[in-house]
């Protein structure tokens, strides 16, 4: 007996599933095979869409969602996909007129495409336009937490910091156990020089909920200053494993180079001359590629309207030396610190190989912009 077809809400079934276990290609898979079967199904244009989307082939999701959209002019997720993707294309006109189409279409209390929009526009660098769509869901449902949450993180980049602290404080009023939001405002409290209370809500906050080194450092710091605890206290014990933690975790690029290093200093002995010679050669080409860099002057733009000028390189180690809590750590360290901060704020991955790829992906996150 023949296995029966599966409808093509069950291919679009499958596929989401496989999408949010990360297995991108095969979502794919299924989604075409599904489209094989039913071509005009709207639904599975869209999935091909944002796999594509989630797998950077952006010129492909854009002919699915274009294509979702021939069948249905005003199908909601795929106006959200489409805006995305030309987001990543740096068509950001185009990108919010979709945007807004949906708000026009009346999907206002769709919360969970609204705040995906309004993500997107966080990421992008577009507070104003990110903070009409996490508005209308505050409207919308003002008792949800992660809405409250949201408009108090774009409020913040804005420079509303009161505003910031209201919405913040409202989203922990509505879950406590939002840690995110908890720890977002115990970090802008402490920037404000509002110690104590910081140190109130990073009290509220587990050493495993932290994902970067900044909240856990700022915990020991205030804790030792407002409490007069000593190094030694045994309460600072799970904080530091979790530092450990955090400072253990190494790309495959680390990893690589922790390699090449071993094998250096094993094969030192008996190519002395040799590794001599391919030292001085490399030297050599390091200084050419310095001064090519350093004839190439960057300026990088900070939220708080702090300008750094200079190569990637000495960008970098700049911001470092700005950071109070990681001077003294190497810049890798600030790197992996800075990109685990940012991932937790916006969700993007920053690349940590070199300075150049780290700025170039805290920019795509939003977290700062490249004037050159």
């Amino acid at each position: 007996m023949s296995t029966p077809f599966l409808s093509s809400e069950e291919y679009d079934e499958r596929a989401h599933a496989l999408y949010n276990e990360g297995r991108y290609e095969e979502a794919l898979d299924v989604l075409r095979e599904g489209l094989a079967l039913y071509p005009q199904s709207v639904e599975l244009h869209v999935g091909v869409g944002y796999a594509r989307l989630a797998r950077e082939e952006y010129a492909w999701a854009r002919l699915s969602f274009e294509t979702g959209l021939v069948m249905d002019a005003n199908h909601e997720d795929a106006l959200a996909g489409l805006g995305e993707t030309l987001l990543k294309l740096g068509q950001r006109e185009l990108a919010l007129t979709h945007f807004r189409h949906i708000l026009e279409l009346g999907y206002e209390d769709d919360l969970d495409l609204v705040l995906q929009v309004g993500r997107a526009l966080f990421r992008d660098e577009q507070m104003e336009e990110a903070r009409e769509f996490f508005e209308a869901a505050v409207r919308e449902s003002p008792e949800l937490a992660e809405a409250q949450a949201c408009l108090g993180y774009v409020q913040h980049r804005l420079g509303h910091d009161e505003a910031a602290i209201g919405h913040l404080e409202r989203a922990l009023e509505i879950d406590d156990e939002h840690t995110e939001a908890r720890i977002y405002l115990a970090n802008l409290l402490y920037d404000r020089g509002e110690y104590e209370r910081s140190l109130r809500h990073l009290e509220r906050t587990s050493a495993e909920d932290h994902w970067d080194e900044l909240g856990i450092w700022r915990y020991i710091d205030l804790t030792k200053k407002l409490k007069r605890a000593g190094d030694a206290d045994p309460e600072f014990a799970e904080w530091r494993t979790r530092l450990a933690e955090l400072a253990g975790e190494t790309d495959d690029i680390e990893d690589m180079l922790a390699e090449i290093e071993t094998r250096a200093a094993e094969e030192a002995e008996s190519k002395e001359r040799v590794q001599l010679e391919l030292f001085t050669t490399l030297l050599a080409d390091l200084a050419e590629r310095r001064r090519e860099e350093e004839a190439v002057e960057h300026s990088v733009l900070t939220h708080d309207g702090v300008e750094f000028r200079g190569s990637w390189e000495r960008i970098v180690r700049a911001m470092k030396e700005s950071n109070a809590l990681m001077r003294g750590r190497s810049v890798q360290e600030f790197m992996a610190t800075e990109a685990r901060r940012g991932f937790s704020l916006t969700g993007v991955k920053i690349p940590t190989s070199d300075p150049e790829s780290f700025l170039r992906g805290s920019a795509d996150a939003g977290l700062l912009r490249i004037v050159q």
